[in-house]
Formats: structure tokens, sequence, C-alpha cells
């Protein structure tokens, strides 16, 4: 049987990265007895494969993991269990059931969410002034040719972001209560994206947020941004080749007790 797993990751979790995450899921999964299937073979290795590694230092209210179990109890009963031996800064959102010839999730990702906002004293001074910036970044997104270089593992290659860069629109974020002295507001202007991923063109929100630098002739200030993922999508394609997104959550469904 096929699960797939969403969990947040968030406090000081985000500075671990994708391996330790990975060892992490590992442990925590035995510690909450879960029936998971192991290889075959001289080295048994649980069968486990998480939709797309996230890169040290962002949050993120979207992370997925697909298992293979020989049984299970109900999804309320297996997320009960496995965030009962978990960290703070992990925690298990949901647990479905997948169709038997789903695809992993690391195979289908297409698209995720972004959502990204100052750093509290990075920001303008004038909260005017910070609005405006992240009014003047949502424009840029529209222009109809971004070219950039990405870095590869082959060296550098010249492509274009504004195909893929499928949604940007700014919003105002409520600071929570226990961050508003901090911040020295209530809310914050940000700004969402929605940009490809997967295997064939993954978009980080650093590439365009250099991409906008750039095009006002500076370089990206280190540390001056929150960036949070907020979901990753697969892709349906019409006839016409257009794409429907659709959260990697939806793809499967509840375990009723």
């Amino acid at each position: 049987m096929k699960i797939r797993i969403k969990f947040f990751k968030q406090g000081d979790m985000k500075f671990i990265g994708h391996l330790d995450v990975m060892r992490y899921f590992q442990k925590a999964i035995r510690r909450a007895d879960v029936d998971i299937r192991y290889s075959e073979g001289f080295s048994p290795h649980q069968l486990m494969s998480f939709a797309a590694p996230l890169s040290v230092g962002l949050t993120s209210n979207g992370e997925y993991v697909d298992i293979d179990v020989n049984s299970t109890g109900s999804s309320a009963e297996m997320i009960r269990r496995i965030n009962q031996v978990s960290v703070e800064g992990i925690q298990v959102l949901s647990y479905k059931r997948l169709p038997e010839k789903a695809a992993n999730a690391m195979s289908i990702v297409a698209a995720a969410d972004y959502t990204l906002q100052f750093r509290p004293g990075y920001e303008p001074k004038e909260p005017e002034k910070e609005a405006a910036w992240f009014q003047e970044f949502a424009t840029f997104l529209t222009s109809t040719s971004i070219p950039v270089s990405k870095k590869t593992k082959k060296g550098e290659r010249e492509m274009d972001l504004a195909p893929l860069i499928y949604e940007s629109k700014t919003y105002i974020c409520q600071v929570p209560e226990e961050k508003q002295e901090e911040r020295g507001a209530k809310e914050v202007p940000g700004i969402f994206l929605k940009l490809s991923a997967g295997s064939a063109a993954n978009i980080k929100p650093e590439l365009v947020l250099d991409a906008y630098y750039k095009s006002l002739g500076q370089d990206r200030p280190e540390f001056a941004f929150l960036i949070q993922r907020e979901e990753v999508y697969a892709a349906n394609y019409d006839e016409r080749g257009q794409a429907e997104f659709v959260s990697l959550d939806d793809l499967g469904e509840n375990i009723e007790g």
C-alpha cells in the first residue's frame, strides 16, 4: 500500500538539510511503529521517497514523503502516532492512501507555491516604501522576458524565467502576536509566487530575486528575506497542453478507522 505524508518544517528545523530530514523520518517511522516495507537484498532500506528537497534556511507548510507499507491504521491514528515521536518544528499534517499505480511524489512535481517577506531589520524603514517595493517587484515579474544565467551541474546556462513564473501577487500578512514587537507592526506586505518545480525546470525564489536585483543593477542582499514554501503540485494537462495544477495532497484519500 502506498502512503503520502504531508508535513511542515518550521522554526530551527529550517537549518536542517535534506539528508538529515530523510534520516530523521527513517527513525521517526520506526519509533511510531509504522509497518513500512523494506527493500530486498543484502542492505534493506525503508521504501521512502521525498517530493522535492527544500533549501536550507527555508520554512515550509507543504513538504511530502511517500512510503510503502504492509499494513496501516487510520489516517488520524497514524498522524497521532508519528507526531507523538516527532520533534518541535516538524509535524505531520496528513497521511493518505494513494492509488495502487500512483507515481511517487518526486517524479510528478511540476510547481510549488512560495511566500516572501522581508526579514525584520532588513525592510525599508517607511511602511509605504516596503509595500511599494513588493508592488514594483510584482510588476517586474509580469515582464514578457526575464533572462537569467542559472548554475547547473554542467556549468551555467541562459534561460528565460518569465514562462516559468505561473503566478505572482502581493498580499498582506498578519504578524503573529508574539512577533509584533520585534517586527514593529501587526501586518506586513509580502509576495506570493507559483513557480515551476521538478526535474525539468526547478526554479527557486532566490533565482527570481536575483533576476530582479540584477535589473536594478544591484546584488541581492544576503539574509534579507523570509522565504516559505506553501504547497507542491503535480500537473494535469488538457488537450491544448495547458496545465492544471493539483496539490500532491489531493491525489490521496484519507483512511478511515
